[in-house]
C-alpha cells in the first residue's frame, strides 16, 4: 500500500492536500492510490510511457548548437483535479479575457481607438516586432482574430488563479491534453467514470466546426487544410495527430499555390480551392513575397489572397501584437475598456523594463524576480533570480540595459503543487495549467480540462517541455 506524507510548501498552495489533510476533490483518487502497491503504481507508469513511446508522442529539443533530439513527452499518472466551482471562474475568466483580446486586435489593425484614448501607448505597440503592419485593415471573418488560445495559469499562495501568458499565435500541446485523457483510461478505467470526469474528447470537432464555420465561400463542404512547417518541427506529432482527428489534410506550403488571388491544393485530381488554413507556420514565414523571401515553409501570394477575404487564416495573422508580453500588463485595461468590466482573472505583477523606476525597483531585488523577454517562448531566455548566479543576474542587467524594451520581469510566485510518482514514490511537483478556448461565430467555448505541465526537477519552477517538464491528465469533476 502506497502512502504519502507530504511537507507542504508554506509558499505555495497544494492541491491535494491542505493543512488539515486530503481535499475533498482528492479523497477518492487518494484511497485508489493507496490500495495499490508500490509494484502496480510503477507498472502503470511504465505502461503510460510504453503507450507513449508506441504512438510516438513526441517532441523536439533543440541543442545549443541547434540539433534536434526527438524526446518522448514526459507524462504523470497522478492525475490533476479541479473542482467545477474552481473551473467555473477560470472558464468565465478566459471568456472575458478573450473578448477584449479579440477586441484589441481587430481595434490595433482598423481604428486604433484604445491608443488614441491613450489606454496604451504608441510606441509600445509600433516596437512590437509581432506587430504586423502588411496586415493593418484586413477584415477577418466575424471580426475574430485569435480561434484557439492557450491560456497560461498559475495559483498563487490561496489557490487563487493567474495569468501568466496569453498563447494567441499557434498554441501548441492540446494533442498532449487529448492524448493524456487516452492513456488516463488505459491505465485507470474505473477512476474516470466515479470521479464523474468531465470529457475533453470533443475538441477536434468542436474546432472543426469553427474552422468551416469561417468559410468565405458557401459551399457545403468547404475545404480545411492543416499548414505544418513539416517533420523536423518540434511540434510535428501535434500537427499529424490534429489532422487525422479533424479529418483534414496535412498539407506544407509547396503543396498550395495561389492563382488570381485565392488559395489552390495541388492534388492528384487537380487543384482544389482551399477556405480555410489551420496554419501552424509562424507569421514570417507564410508568405515569402511579404515577409521572409528566403521562406520555403510558405506560399507565395498568400497574403494577398487573404486580404482579398478569399481564405481564412487560424489564427490571424498578426495576433503577436497581443501577447507580447510587455503589452500583457495592458490586458486588464483593456478589459475595462471595451467591455467596462474588472478582470475577473488577474495578471501577475509585471515591471515594464522601459520605465526607469520599475526598472530600478527590479534591479534592486532581482533575486526575487524572473526576467522575460518579452516575445521569448518556451523557457528559454528567462532568468529566475533565486536560481541564477551573480554573473548571470549582472549579465541580465546588462542586457536589459542595452534593449529595455525587450524585457518584463515578474515576482517569482511560487506555483502549486500536485504530487508525482517520481522514482516509485510520490513527491510533490510544482504545475501550471493551460487550458484551450476556441472562439467561433457562436462565441468562446472552453473544454473542460487543458494541459498540466509538471516541473519535474525538484524545486523548479520552469514547467517547459523543453525545459525537461512534463504533464498531466487535468480532471475537472462535476
Amino acid at each position: 500500500m502506497m502512502k504519502l506524507m507530504p511537507q507542504l510548501n508554506p509558499k505555495g498552495w497544494d492541491e491535494m492536500f491542505s493543512n488539515e489533510g486530503v481535499r475533498d476533490s482528492y479523497a477518492q483518487v487518494l484511497q485508489t492510490l493507496q490500495n495499490l502497491n508500490p509494484e502496480s503504481l510503477n507498472d502503470k507508469q511504465i505502461q503510460a510511457s510504453d503507450l507513449f513511446m508506441n504512438q510516438g508522442i513526441t517532441f523536439t529539443v533543440y541543442s545549443d548548437n541547434n540539433q534536434g533530439i526527438e524526446r518522448i513527452f514526459p507524462f504523470d499518472i497522478i492525475p490533476r483535479i479541479i473542482t467545477k466551482a474552481e473551473w467555473s471562474e477560470v472558464e468565465t475568466g478566459i471568456k472575458q479575457r478573450l473578448k477584449a483580446l479579440n477586441l484589441f486586435l481587430e481595434d490595433v489593425y482598423n481604428g486604433q481607438h484604445i491608443i488614441k484614448d491613450g489606454i496604451i501607448p504608441a510606441s509600445l505597440v509600433a516596437s512590437c516586432p509581432h506587430y504586423i503592419q502588411e496586415v493593418h485593415g484586413i477584415k477577418v471573418p466575424h471580426n475574430i482574430h485569435v480561434h484557439i488560445a492557450g491560456i497560461d495559469l498559475i495559483r498563487g499562495a490561496k489557490g487563487e488563479f493567474y495569468v501568466l501568458e496569453d498563447n494567441l499565435r499557434c498554441p501548441s500541446g492540446v494533442s498532449y491534453m487529448l492524448e493524456n485523457r487516452e492513456i488516463t483510461k488505459r491505465i485507470f478505467p474505473d477512476m474516470l467514470t466515479s470521479n464523474k470526469v468531465s470529457m475533453v474528447g470533443n475538441y477536434p470537432m468542436i474546432f472543426h466546426n469553427i474552422l468551416v464555420s469561417l468559410s468565405p465561400r458557401n459551399v457545403p463542404n468547404p475545404n480545411v487544410v492543416l499548414l505544418t512547417p513539416g517533420v523536423y518541427n518540434s511540434a510535428y506529432y501535434e500537427h499529424t495527430f490534429l489532422a487525422r482527428q479533424m479529418g483534414i489534410p496535412l498539407v506544407e506550403g509547396r503543396d498550395l499555390v495561389v492563382n488570381n488571388n485565392k488559395v489552390y491544393m495541388k492534388t492528384t485530381s487537380g487543384l482544389q480551392q482551399v477556405d480555410v488554413i489551420y496554419r501552424r507556420l509562424d507569421d514570417e514565414y507564410l508568405d515569402p513575397l511579404v515577409f521572409k523571401p528566403e521562406s520555403t515553409l510558405g506560399v507565395p501570394g498568400l497574403i494577398s489572397a487573404y486580404r482579398h477575404g478569399n481564405v481564412a487564416l487560424v489564427n490571424a495573422v498578426g495576433n503577436g501584437v497581443a501577447d507580447d508580453k510587455a503589452v500583457y500588463a495592458y490586458v486588464p485595461d483593456m478589459i475595462k475598456y471595451y467591455l467596462n468590466e474588472e478582470p475577473i482573472l488577474k495578471n501577475v505583477p509585471t515591471y515594464q523594463m522601459e520605465n526607469r523606476e520599475e526598472r530600478e525597483l527590479v534591479f534592486a531585488d532581482m533575486e526575487n524576480m524572473v526576467i522575460k523577454e518579452t516575445n521569448g517562448s518556451g523557457g528559454y531566455g528567462m532568468i529566475m533570480g533565486n536560481k541564477a548566479t551573480q554573473e548571470e543576474l549582472e549579465n541580465g542587467k546588462t542586457a536589459i540595459l542595452a534593449n529595455p524594451r525587450n524585457f518584463i520581469a515578474q515576482p517569482i510566485i511560487q506555483l502549486s503543487t500536485v504530487p508525482c510518482l517520481i522514482d516509485g514514490q510520490l513527491k510533490l511537483r510544482h504545475v501550471d495549467l493551460r487550458p484551450y478556448a476556441l472562439c467561433g461565430p457562436n462565441g468562446v467555448e472552453i473544454v473542460p480540462g487543458g494541459l498540466t505541465r509538471v516541473a519535474l526537477t525538484e524545486g523548479s519552477l520552469v514547467v517547459n517541455s523543453s525545459q525537461g517538464g512534463g504533464s498531466k491528465d487535468t480532471w475537472i469533476i462535476k
